[in-house]
Order: structure tokens, then C-alpha cells, then sequence
């Protein structure tokens, strides 16, 4: 109870100094109290993996520099308009660390002219924080991740509080993960912007507690740069170890999926009758493989819906007439025109993951279902009939 009256007194006097008039909010600031303290030297051993993004854990229209520190999304033919995640591959159990990304550039691309009527979220946007294993590269949209935005929210399971400044091109934005037991900053996250505190600490969602917690961006239009080394970019008030610094105990590495001896990745082609549970299937198998990344219309429209795309019928099952061939229907040219589904099936070959291509369709028609084949010949291909007495798990 005093730990929480401590950080709700510190929120309303931060509160306070942000509608104060600038010569006495310059004086309030500079007398609120860190709380966070040195690091203590850590002797025991530490990750001798850097902590990377793995190729599975970003989504298709994410970009990697050769330095393997920036990322930047796609932004052609419809990309422009969702969002791009990415999840690092060291996790944090226990003790205090900090991860920073730095905006590079804020990109504008052209736009269909009903873009902006239809667009929930902010047009240019960077998340910034922490994540299960597995779970939604979108941060924020699920109870399995945090993260503090460019909009000055912190956002968990959809919901948002206005708690930080806004950040832009150019910041440095820092995010200290306090898992230590004890002290008045336990189990709470924190936003820094350019080295200087720019929030409160943010109890930690409890559901969130006692779990590997994996930093990880979401993003939209801009490029950034992303560092877990100690070196800081914009050094805090208090030593703070990196992520490249873990020590083993608080850690979990996550290594990437192990490349096929021959060289090539699998694409899985299932074969089925339309409405006869071919994507209940599907959803089945995505649960039990998660190293598969699916290929279809009904993906495509998901991504959308996570991406704050207004869609005038709704994302409902009833606002779809198939779940093959969905109707895009947002009134913007190159997602209805099906642009973006073809730069996505241009994409995806090239990059080293395995897929689910779901098109019922498609692999009912002979001649279809070959020219649909010659697009992954660089791939293992696999067909997956899907016909007769389901499983007992798919049953239930």
C-alpha cells in the first residue's frame, strides 16, 4: 500500500508540473526524486547471445539493415497503411533493464485520398515496449503485451492512458523494465525521451507478472534504430544494464527456428472443400505451429482490423461473404484493387519462414493450383488434404 501511494503521489505532482506555467514546471520537475538507483555490479555470468530479431517474429512487410540495427517497413501499394511488429529474442524474468530506439525518419507516402477518413490510428506511429513469447506482434491489441506509444499512451489489452510526452523524428525513446523485488519502482515499467524521464513508473499489467517479457516495436511509416547494447544513445539519470547485459538467471533466449538442412523452407497447401472446416483447420494447426506464417485474404483482412483500418461492414463473420475470397470494401484503391495482396505474395518467398498458402480455391482448379505452385519453387511444397472424418482435437 505505501508503494502504491508512493507512485500515486508521484504521479499527481508530475501531473501537476505538466500544466504548470514554464518557469515553475522547469522548478517542480527538477525537484521530483528518481527513484530508480545505480545498477549494483552483476558478477554472476551473463547471455552470450545478442539479443536479435528473428525472421518469424516480425511481420512480412518488416526490412532489416545489413548493420542489423534499423528497421524499416514496406510502404508501397497499400503497405503504407499497416502496421509493421517485430519481437527481440531475449526475454526478461527478473531485475532491471533498458532498451532504446531511436525514431530516424518519419516517412510520407502518397495516400488514397478516403485514407485518412478511414484510418483509426495515427498515421505515422512507433510502440515501444514488452511482450510474450509468441503473442501478437501488434502491441497493445491483447492481454500478452505493453507498451507506451508516439502519442504519449500506455496501451495494454486495447486500452489507453494518456501518461507520457509525445515523441517524434529524432528522439531517443528508452523503456526501463524494473522487475526486482522489492523498492518502490517494483514491477513497473518506465518511458524515457532523450535520457530525461518522460512518465511516471507504470505498475506492470499483473497478468504480465512472473513472465518472460520480450521487448518489442510496432510501427508505421517510419524507421528507426534500435539498440540493447550498453551503450546508450541517450544516457539515464542511473545505470541502468542493457539487455545485451542480462544475466543468465533473469533471462530466457529464444533461438531462432533451425534452417532446413537442405535450404528450403516448407510452403503447406491445404486442400479442401469451401465451408467444410478447412479454416478451422487451419486455425487448429497455426495453434500447435506457430513457426508457420499463413497466406490468405482472411489474414490479410485481420491485418488490417489490427492496423485501426475502418472498414465500413465491419470485421465481424457475418460482414465477410467468404472466407476464401473476403470483399476488402474500405474504399481505399489499393486494398480493394487486391495491390497490397499481390505485393505481399511477392514478398513473402523471399524471406526464410515457413507458410500456410490457404487458397481453396485456387487448389481445387488443376491449372490454377500449378501456376499457384511455380510462385513457391524455391520452397518445399507440401499438400495437405483436408477431406473425410476430422480429427477428435478439431471435433472439440
Amino acid at each position: 500500500k505505501l508503494v502504491n501511494l508512493a507512485r500515486a503521489g508521484l504521479w499527481a505532482r508530475f501531473l501537476e508540473a505538466m500544466t504548470e506555467p514554464p518557469a515553475k514546471k522547469a522548478k517542480t520537475e527538477a525537484a521530483l526524486e528518481e527513484l530508480e538507483k545505480d545498477a549494483v555490479a552483476n558478477a554472476g555470468p551473463k547471455i552470450k547471445e545478442a539479443p536479435v530479431f528473428h525472421v518469424e517474429d516480425t511481420t512480412m512487410n518488416v526490412m532489416s539493415s545489413s548493420s542489423g540495427t534499423m528497421l524499416m517497413p514496406l510502404t508501397d501499394g497499400g503497405l503504407q497503411y499497416l502496421l509493421a511488429g517485430a519481437r527481440a529474442s531475449v526475454g526478461l524474468k527478473s531485475g532491471r533493464y533498458v532498451f532504446e530506439v531511436k525514431i530516424l525518419e518519419v516517412m510520407s507516402p502518397l495516400e488514397d485520398q478516403n485514407a485518412r477518413t478511414r484510418m483509426t490510428q495515427a498515421r505515422n506511429q512507433l510502440r515501444i515496449g514488452f511482450s510474450l513469447a509468441g503473442s501478437s506482434l501488434f502491441l497493445g491489441e491483447t492481454k500478452d503485451s505493453v507498451c507506451f506509444d508516439s502519442e504519449g499512451f500506455l496501451t495494454h489489452e486495447k486500452k489507453k492512458s494518456p501518461v507520457s510526452q509525445k515523441f517524434s523524428s529524432g528522439d531517443v525513446v528508452s523503456v526501463v523494465l524494473n522487475l526486482e523485488k522489492g523498492g518502490p519502482n517494483a514491477q513497473t515499467l518506465s518511458l524515457f525521451k532523450n535520457g530525461a524521464r518522460a512518465c511516471p513508473p507504470q505498475p506492470l499489467p499483473e497478468v504480465l507478472q512472473g513472465q518472460a517479457l520480450f521487448p518489442a516495436i510496432t510501427f508505421r511509416n517510419v524507421t528507426v534504430h534500435y539498440n540493447f547494447h550498453p551503450q546508450l544513445l541517450a544516457p539515464l539519470p542511473f545505470k541502468c544494464r542493457s539487455i545485451k547485459e542480462a544475466a543468465t538467471k533473469d533471462a530466457l533466449v529464444r533461438p531462432a527456428i533451425p534452417a532446413p538442412k537442405d535450404g528450403k523452407y516448407e510452403a503447406l497447401f491445404p486442400i479442401c472443400l469451401p465451408d467444410e472446416g478447412g479454416f478451422d483447420w487451419l486455425d487448429l494447426f497455426l495453434s500447435k505451429n506457430p513457426q508457420y506464417t499463413e497466406i490468405s485474404d482472411r489474414a490479410l483482412l485481420n491485418w488490417c482490423e489490427k492496423s485501426g483500418i475502418n472498414r465500413p461492414k465491419g470485421y465481424g463473420a457475418a460482414a465477410r461473404s467468404s472466407n476464401d475470397k473476403p470483399e476488402m470494401g474500405f474504399g481505399i484503391t489499393s486494398l480493394d484493387d487486391l495491390s497490397v495482396r499481390r505485393l505481399v505474395q511477392a514478398i513473402a518467398p523471399l524471406q526464410k519462414r515457413h507458410y500456410v498458402v490457404m487458397e481453396v480455391r485456387l487448389g481445387l482448379v488443376a491449372d490454377d493450383r500449378i501456376e499457384l505452385c511455380s510462385r513457391w519453387s524455391a520452397f518445399k511444397r507440401v499438400a495437405n488434404v483436408i477431406v473425410g472424418d476430422p480429427p477428435q482435437d478439431l471435433k472439440d
